[in-house]
């Protein structure tokens, strides 16, 4: 018996011995059967992965929960080594020295790259310029 909402199957036949215009007749309620099911399925293959990206998402925040708190544990691991040669002020502040450097540098090449990608034609512009070459009030030159 099958469960309730669920779509009704027919009954398998032999569709050997039909007809072309039998079998021809048969094609829109097939194609239509084939395009419901093909929403279907596409339907619980988004719900399955919207699903498991959440929960793949929580473990990354999770993740970085504890990589959050181990950041500190690594910088008093790196003063508490350093000041056994140095006074612990001296430590201190050249790990902080060292991390203002690492800021400055990925800060630059943060800047650089944006650069790169502000200085691309966006898809827009790059309409808004064929459309006046068509028009032939643009530049020619390519």
């Amino acid at each position: 018996m099958p469960r309730e909402g669920a779509p009704t199957r027919k009954p398998f036949r032999d569709r050997a011995d039909d007809s072309l215009l039998t079998l021809l007749g048969d094609l829109p309620d097939l194609v239509t059967r084939l395009v419901k099911a093909e929403i279907d399925s596409a339907k619980a293959w988004i719900s399955r992965t919207a699903k498991d990206a959440g929960i793949g998402s929580v473990w990354f925040l999770v993740a970085l929960f504890f990589l959050f708190w181990a950041v500190p544990v690594v910088l008093v691991f790196a003063i508490a080594g350093l000041s056994s040669w140095w006074p612990v002020w001296l430590s201190a502040l050249a790990v902080l020295g060292i991390l203002v450097l690492a800021v400055l540098f990925f800060a630059l090449l943060g800047i650089l790259k944006f650069r790169k990608v502000l200085a691309r034609e966006n898809p827009a512009q790059a309409v808004a310029t064929d459309i006046k070459i068509a028009k032939g009030s643009g530049d020619d030159e390519l």
